[in-house]
């Protein structure tokens, strides 16, 4: 699907772009956000170039695309505006993207046994 590769390359991007920030400002929670980012992007792609991956594995994607905008944006606003993104969203953009990892990974479960 176009949109995940296009989340990916997206993610790749900021991600690059994050370390190099992070390497010549002193990163902290930058550096992390860009090392998250740069971990997912390439799943993201993969996802995208197998095609139509169903409704469980795009559910997977979407979990994880709202973690790691949640993890990623806390992280990135608690560093450049000095304030959370709000209460408790770095958690929950972690669990959200364990969440995400998992539905991922019974989609290829279900995908096998259907």
């Amino acid at each position: 699907m176009t949109i995940l590769i296009f989340a990916g390359g997206l993610m790749g991007a900021a991600g690059v772009a994050l370390s190099a920030y992070g390497a010549h400002a002193g990163g902290g929670n930058v550096t992390t956000a860009a090392q998250f980012l740069l971990f997912h992007a390439p799943l993201f792609v993969a996802l995208g170039l197998a095609g139509n991956s169903g409704r469980i594995r795009n559910a997977g994607a979407g979990l994880l695309c709202l973690g790691l905008a949640l993890f990623c944006g806390d992280l990135l606003m608690r560093h450049f505006a000095d304030t959370p993104l709000f209460s408790m969203a770095a958690p929950s953009g972690g669990m959200a993207m364990i969440g995400g990892w998992l539905v991922i990974a019974v989609s290829g479960l279900w995908s096998r046994f259907r």
